[in-house]
């Protein structure tokens, strides 16, 4: 089971990894279009693009570095 949970957010990182270089390159791509009606769709959605990605990554680092207690509650108050 825990190995399921780790090829899950492996796989949300690799992921939001090659969708994020989709972006930039997107992004990137957008300054050279001559029609600003173009430019504007391009780059928005580049830059929802890389938002939703980081958001991934921001995901599996938290997932990575977060500590339960022993009794499986994840609190952040000391008793």
């Amino acid at each position: 089971m825990n190995v399921l949970i780790w090829v899950k957010n492996v796989a949300v990182l690799l992921l939001s990894l090659l969708f994020l270089i989709i972006g930039v390159n997107t992004l990137l791509g957008s300054y050279n279009l001559k029609n600003p009606m173009e430019f504007v769709m391009y780059f928005f959605s580049a830059s929802l693009l890389i938002l939703v990605c980081i958001v991934g990554i921001i995901y599996f680092f938290s997932r990575f570095f977060t500590k339960k207690q022993q009794n499986g509650i994840d609190n952040d108050e000391t008793n």
